[in-house]
């Protein structure tokens, strides 16, 4: 399995990330179009994980941007702002916005894509995505851990690429 997103010299391009012009309650919430080849032919439905770890010396604590689960294996493309339009039919998690700790209410934040805002200088982020045998039995709003355990034994193949994201 191959995944392809645009990139700008190893970074996400700001649209995507800290500096876009579409926000909401200040943060970035277009996701970026991921282009998806060689897709296991027996593979039912996609789950999507993007991450920041360089964010634990910051807050403690890896940083989750988005989760998805449940989307078409049969697709070539998740499409730019497939998280906001609901593309698919996909079920989102909770991301980091979603803690707490943080105090965001507003959904179409925390259970939806949350762009790369690194604080302290460049980080970079993990993005993996995997092809499943079925679906998952997760809730719009699933936690991380939730969709790493539902995932388990039903993991076809998955494939990770990093990405910068400037501060």
């Amino acid at each position: 399995m191959k995944i392809q997103i645009p990139n700008e010299n190893g970074f996400l391009p700001e649209k995507y990330a800290k500096h876009s012009d579409v926000k909401i309650n200040g943060n970035p919430v277009v996701s970026f179009p991921i282009k998806l080849d060689d897709i296991p032919k027996n593979a039912k439905t996609l789950a999507i994980v993007f991450v920041d770890f360089d964010s634990i010396p910051v807050c403690g604590f890896a940083w989750i941007h988005w989760t998805a689960a449940n989307i078409p294996a049969d697709i070539s493309e998740i499409h730019e702002n497939a998280s906001q339009d609901g593309a698919f039919g996909m079920v989102q998690g909770a991301n980091s916005c979603a803690s707490p700790f943080v105090g965001e209410k507003d959904e179409r934040v925390t259970k939806r894509y949350i762009g790369p805002c690194p604080p302290d200088k460049d980080h970079m982020y993990k993005l993996t995505v995997y092809a499943l045998d079925g679906e998952l039995d997760v809730k719009e709003g699933f936690f991380l851990n939730e969709l790493l355990e539902k995932m388990n034994g039903h993991i076809i193949e998955k494939v990770s690429l990093n990405i910068g994201g400037r501060c």
